[in-house]
């Protein structure tokens, strides 16, 4: 695959190795050659092993723990690759580390996603593509374009295969995350509800009340980040208590630092559903309430409509319509011609016959732009 301007080269870090080989493989591309090691005294050393000049990079590095490890892989990266005159540099990063501190939390506290942002921008890189940013506006603290892509199609696509519909709920963990639970409600076409907690001390979380009735219904948890677990479990207790008959939680990031995957496999929830955009723990993917899907086709498709200069909302939709079969919606075959009411193949669909809605809405998971 080549870009508009130049090849791709894919540079991957040591955060995440896994998604890396699946994103290249999904665009049937190989890893550039490339050394990320330390020294003795744990310094980091980066080189490029082959040609990348005039080339469009992608470095694939989320700032997952360790955090400052992988930060400044991500920055040296970055000064190779601009010192070996890549043309275009784009920091991929599934799970943008310091997220949660973006704003002043008292008198004298920094803005850490700010200074992160800084960083990454003075290091040289021209474009940032990420997942489910904790808070949207952290994109204005970049001054070079930011792509937030969204896993909830992806979500959308895996709830809607493996329940019952007439018996969902969307639940929001806190008040902050009534928007997020009501666009997946939306999405699926079902009710939102959210339980309130008490203000939170560190690592202390108590659930206050649920707001609406639960009672019969199998609750869904969606938020964008999970940690220390103790929200995730001490919300599934509080709708079991008001009446709920199974919670499960799907989860963006799954951080799970400490004994987080522990707790969540002793507690009353019926399944977590996480991305890959962290790599998994040995704890994590031992415990069977856990469960990993995958975002690299999500990001593959993104760094290909980037390379070729096209819009980079356009795997959202893709995402959202293959979710869509026997539907009778407008579809597109692969070849040029006008719509048709329904494919004539629309149980069986690939990448080359993919219907496409004319007009997509935010309820459909369309993040709101003008289609291009």
């Amino acid at each position: 695959m080549s870009a508009k301007n130049g090849s791709i080269k894919l540079v991957a870090g040591n955060s995440n190795p896994v998604l890396a080989q699946e994103i290249a493989k999904g665009l049937d591309l190989q890893l550039a050659k490339a050394v990320v090691r330390r020294f003795a005294d744990m310094e980091i050393f980066v080189e490029i092993q082959e040609n990348v000049r005039g080339s469009d990079a992608f470095i694939i590095q989320s700032t997952s723990f360790p955090a400052n490890d992988h930060l400044m892989e991500l920055l040296i990266i970055t000064d190779a690759l601009r010192r070996s005159s890549a043309r275009r540099i784009t920091a991929v990063i599934p799970y943008f580390g310091y997220a949660r501190q973006d704003r002043k939390s008292g008198s004298r506290t920094p803005i850490s996603a700010k200074l992160v942002a800084n960083l990454i921008t003075r290091a040289g890189i021209d474009r940032v593509m990420t997942i489910d940013l904790h808070a949207a506006q952290i994109q204005g603290f970049f001054d070079i374009p930011t792509d937030n892509l969204f896993a909830s199609p992806v979500m959308v696509r895996d709830i809607k295969e493996r329940f019952d519909l007439a018996n969902v709920m969307m639940v929001s963990p806190d008040v902050g995350g009534v928007v997020r639970a009501r666009g997946f409600a939306k999405r699926i076409k079902h009710a939102a509800r959210h339980h309130r907690q008490a203000p939170r001390t560190r690592r202390r979380i108590r659930v206050m009340n649920v707001i609406g009735d639960v009672a019969g219904y199998t609750c869904i948890l969606v938020d964008d980040i999970v940690d220390s677990g103790g929200t995730l479990v001490n919300a599934a207790d509080a709708l079991l208590a008001n009446g709920a008959k199974d919670v499960y939680a799907y989860i963006t990031h799954g951080v799970l630092s400490g004994g987080a995957a522990a707790r969540i496999a002793g507690s009353r929830l019926k399944e977590l559903v996480i991305t890959d955009s962290i790599l998994p723990t040995e704890a994590v993917r031992v415990a069977t309430n856990i469960r990993t899907l995958s975002i690299a086709s999500l990001i593959a498709e993104a760094i290909s409509r980037t390379a070729a200069e096209e819009s980079v909302v356009e795997p959202v939709r893709l995402e959202l319509s293959v979710s869509r079969t026997r539907c009778g919606i407008l579809c597109r075959s692969a070849e040029p011609g006008p719509y048709q009411t329904q494919h004539p193949s629309c149980a069986g669909l690939t990448r080359a016959s993919i219907p496409l809605r004319k007009n997509l809405s935010k309820e459909d998971g369309w993040p709101g732009q003008a289609r291009p």
